[in-house]
């Protein structure tokens, strides 16, 4: 009785490990075929287009077989801004119901993003960036916002990092 329960701990850490290293596209995949079964017609067209532009990525030279984590993110990134803007822009012209739409499809995206950092914690996290690179002012603009757009990669906008930055240099 014992070796079978270890057995099925054993199997369930590998199910585990398994699931934790699925890629995204294994991942959308997945969540493709459960949109088709509880027939989620607007979470599927959000899902395609993710995936679609996964494989676009994928087929650009120089990419290899697979994207890589933090591609897949930028990747990401991109398509969750593009969607906020449209959302932002049908808003303004009274376009609810295609407002309404960009806004479901940036909550599909937002679900496959890394959380994105509270004000706090991104001022936090950039002091210690500006303390890493040896920060003294302004002029050290360009060395920060390159360590800080690496290591804050799909945890803020990159605006945001930039004015934060500003703010801390300049203060």
């Amino acid at each position: 009785m014992n070796y079978d329960l270890a057995l099925q701990l054993q199997n369930n850490k590998k199910f585990v490990k398994l699931l934790h290293e699925m890629s995204l596209k294994e991942q959308i995949d997945q969540d493709i075929k459960s949109a088709m079964l509880a027939k989620k017609k607007e979470e599927l067209t959000a899902l395609r287009a993710i995936k679609s532009a996964i494989l676009l990525a994928e087929t650009e030279k120089g990419v290899g077989d697979k994207l890589k984590a933090d591609a897949e993110i930028k990747l990401l990134t991109k398509a969750a801004k593009q969607r906020k803007e449209s959302a932002e822009l049908y808003q303004k012209e009274g376009r609810q119901d295609l407002a309404d739409k960009e806004s479901f499809e940036l909550e599909v995206i937002s679900r496959y993003l890394p959380k994105q950092l509270t004000e706090e914690e991104l001022k936090e996290a950039l002091q210690k960036i500006v303390a890493q690179a040896g920060a003294q002012g302004p002029q050290d603009m360009g060395k920060v916002m390159g360590l800080a757009t690496k290591s804050l990669a799909g945890k803020a906008d990159g605006k945001k990092i930039s004015e934060l930055v500003k703010v801390i240099l300049a203060g």
